[in-house]
């Protein structure tokens, strides 16, 4: 659009620039006209959203300067969590295809073994049949407080 442009022009879109032009009023009307549900805080919604997926691809420092924020107000108040990082941490395929290949990851996967086995004192493998067989020969490994060691509280 530069290019297009008269020579000297600063702004591409001009229409909404000037102080008293209400951007919230006019989207509201394209979404209710679109038959769709407005969010709430919504240009905040739009903002964090934007800064949430640049800054999967770019540097936090690129995408402040970009933004026009801190890197600490983008992490207080910007930056989320979403299901495609629940999805890819947990290795379900996502729609865009960025999750790992779940038939490569489950074929390298090993069965897990019991929380004991004999092994652990010399013996040889324990065979359990039960849960309650875990339980068993599980004892004396865990004590009442559990794997970590004791803390005094703060």
């Amino acid at each position: 659009m530069f290019e297009q442009a008269e020579p000297g022009t600063v702004y591409v879109i001009t229409r909404y620039r000037k102080h008293n032009c209400n951007l919230r009023t006019q989207l509201d009307r394209i979404i209710t006209k679109a038959g769709l549900k407005r969010w709430p805080k919504l240009f905040q919604n739009l903002r964090s959203t934007r800064e949430t997926e640049l800054a999967e691809r770019w540097p936090e420092h690129v995408v402040c300067a970009w933004i026009g924020n801190s890197k600490a107000v983008a992490r207080k108040h910007y930056l989320q969590v979403t299901e495609e990082h629940f999805e890819r941490a947990a290795g379900i395929s996502t729609s865009n295809n960025e999750g790992p290949d779940n038939n490569v990851q489950n074929a390298a996967q090993q069965n897990a073994e019991p929380c004991c086995t004999a092994s652990h004192t010399g013996g040889e493998p324990a065979k359990f049949n039960t849960e309650q067989d875990i339980a068993t020969q599980c004892e004396g490994v865990v004590g009442d407080t559990g794997f970590e060691p004791v803390t005094s509280r703060v």
